[in-house]
């Protein structure tokens, strides 16, 4: 495994995307976005080809600027990607690396009164610009999304609301079935910022804005609570609403706005039941000791999508050997079949 930057064999577009819809955002974040876009090899050359598109999202407090970063042992996503299409094998698509990132470190991708609207900048602005600037088949059976944990629950979400705009998914151990995966940690936390911060989240957001963040016990523990209830239950004026009390208990009618939210509770609405029976391709991993519980997430909408009729056939799952991290095989998995689907 190289420990430097491999040759690429096709080339990647580092661009930037001036949001009409981010601009004035609650947080005053860049309405500028950058997006790393990948051209496999051949797309120079074949001027007349058009290719499916992969849009890939990252996880919490993932951004635009890491997708290049190596770990030891490991090669970024954006190598795997282009090694995949290198080989001859699958056939070839355009991937596209894009964010939602925040103040909050994230924004789950939904639109919000207390972020931004980043679902739609998503679909009605990354989408377009892309099919506008490159030859892409412009339409939902060519197009899918991909990510892992947060990216992983925007493509799950993403392709319920837009099934207009994309056909085909993949999720690596994607948040799901939140009252596993979230439940638990969520009574870790209120202990945290009650012990830290006598359970006020205002004093943690004076302290947290006001030095360098991740030194401090707590910080991304609970900058990540308040990013997902910023997504998840923040009122039409901005304020954002936490899922519990100062005894670590959930305050049920929060609770109940942040379950709306589940993926497997969404797959169990009848309109978005039938958009999941339109999808092409329906890719779910996760690993079978995830910190997060995000298996039994995993588990709970692969049986979601059953209940709402998806054919057997269209769906790829899988429990891997494994925890949370170090799962990068199993993204050029993931495009592969995707791309075979498409094509």
């Amino acid at each position: 495994m190289l420990p430097w930057a491999a040759d690429l064999a096709g080339r990647f577009d580092h661009v930037v995307i001036d949001s009409v819809l981010l601009r004035d955002n609650p947080l005053k974040d860049p309405h500028q976005r950058p997006l790393l876009v990948y051209l496999p090899p051949g797309y120079d050359a074949e001027r007349d080809r058009r290719y499916p598109v992969i849009y890939v999202t990252p996880g919490y407090s993932g951004h635009a600027g890491m997708w290049f970063n190596r770990q030891p042992f490991r090669q970024p996503y954006p190598e795997l990607v282009d090694a995949l299409f290198a080989g001859g094998q699958t056939p070839p698509a355009i991937v596209v690396f894009a964010d939602g990132w925040t103040a909050y470190g994230g924004s789950q991708f939904l639109n919000s009164p207390a972020t931004g609207r980043y679902h739609s900048y998503l679909c009605d602005e990354i989408v377009p610009w892309i099919d506008a600037r490159y030859r892409t088949l412009a339409d939902r059976d060519h197009r899918a999304l991909a990510g892992k944990s947060t990216g992983g629950y925007c493509a799950m979400v993403t392709s319920m609301l837009r099934p207009d705009l994309f056909g085909a998914l993949a999720t690596h151990a994607g948040d799901a079935l939140f009252e596993v995966g979230y439940r638990s940690e969520l009574t870790r936390r209120a202990r945290l910022l009650r012990d830290l911060y006598g359970g006020s989240y205002e004093r943690f957001l004076t302290d947290f804005r006001t030095r360098p963040a991740g030194p401090k016990a707590g910080d991304l523990e609970l900058i990540e609570v308040y990013a997902y209830a910023s997504a998840y239950s923040a009122d039409e004026d901005g304020t954002v609403r936490i899922p519990f009390d100062d005894t670590g208990a959930m305050v049920p009618q929060v609770w109940e706005r942040w379950l709306a939210w589940d993926p497997v509770v969404m797959a169990s609405r009848p309109v978005y039941a039938e958009a999941l029976r339109s999808l092409r391709a329906i890719w779910i991993d996760a690993g079978d000791k995830d910190e997060y519980y995000l298996d039994f997430g995993a588990t709970a909408f692969r049986r979601a999508l059953k209940t709402a009729g998806v054919p057997d056939e269209r769906i790829f799952f899988e429990l891997f050997d494994g925890g949370h991290g170090g799962i990068e095989y199993r993204y050029p998995l993931a495009l592969a079949w995707l791309s075979e689907r498409m094509a």
